[in-house]
């Protein structure tokens, strides 16, 4: 089952990289909005970013800075059993968005949420907006999961014709709205939407099955991704290089057509 291990595995160094990078974050928020200051972080919109045992070390800081530095930026706010904020109704309420990031085992991690389960539906059908990386995608289906797409997810290594078999970090190639993009992998899902869905699929890998999604989901919306496009540099080690530069365009993609109307 699918497990991100290499996302969990560079994480002292993402962390340690995104501390340093603060301020070049923001220079790539200022540049993102065309030149213009964003809003200050007190009246930009709420997104929830879940940290804690069902995510890896380093995934919830990456998720926060692609929100925050997104052409209409968010002020990112983590939640969890050991965050100031906890996951709950009464939390999601003040959020826009909420985003799951990436983390280990489908079991382990849904052993942790099951309780939230119903809130976080709750909350999405009647107008918020779910955000699911890599695990948080695989978290989005009903087997096990919050019951959110209307289909299902499996695992793309198992898919025919996957250009990668195994869990190890790796970049695939995946076209997204037509055009040929590098991403980081690491054991991400493929999704399987059921025949008539209210989805729109954004990418597919280099076999066809879809690799992002963003799909209805009664007064809401959620935006899935298989593969990482909160991938800063600090996560291409072992000799992994993207040929396309590391370039946080898609997940500005994926988070802006999940909150089109």
């Amino acid at each position: 089952m699918a497990d991100c291990r290499g996302c969990r595995g560079a994480g002292r160094s993402r962390r340690d990289f995104l501390i340093a990078a603060g301020g070049v974050g923001l220079l790539a928020g200022l540049a993102a909005c065309g030149g213009q200051p964003p809003a200050p972080p007190a009246v930009r919109p709420v997104a929830l970013v879940y940290r804690g045992p069902a995510s890896c070390s380093g995934c919830s800081e990456s998720v926060a800075t692609l929100l925050e530095n997104c052409p209409t930026p968010f002020r990112a706010v983590y939640c969890g059993p050991k965050e100031d904020v906890r996951l709950s109704a009464a939390s999601l309420a003040t959020a826009k968005v909420y985003a799951q990031p990436g983390g280990g085992s489908v079991e382990s991690a849904w052993h942790r949420m099951r309780e939230h389960a119903e809130d976080i539906r709750g909350w999405v059908k009647a107008g918020g907006h779910y955000l699911g990386f890599c695990l948080g995608a695989y978290l989005a289906a009903a087997t096990p999961g919050f019951g959110l797409l209307p289909g299902n997810t499996s695992q793309y290594i198992s898919t025919r014709h996957a250009s990668v078999r195994d869990t190890d970090d790796a970049v695939v190639s995946v076209t997204w709205r037509g055009a040929r993009r590098h991403m980081f992998f690491q054991d991400g899902p493929v999704f399987k939407l059921d025949a008539g869905a209210a989805a729109t699929v954004l990418a597919t890998y280099d076999n066809g099955e879809p690799a992002a999604v963003v799909a209805g989901c009664g007064a809401g919306r959620i935006g899935l991704v298989g593969p990482h496009p909160e991938a800063d540099k600090s996560w291409y080690t072992s000799g992994l290089a993207n040929p396309d530069g590391i370039r946080p365009d898609l997940g500005y993609d994926l988070i802006q057509t999940t909150l089109a109307p």
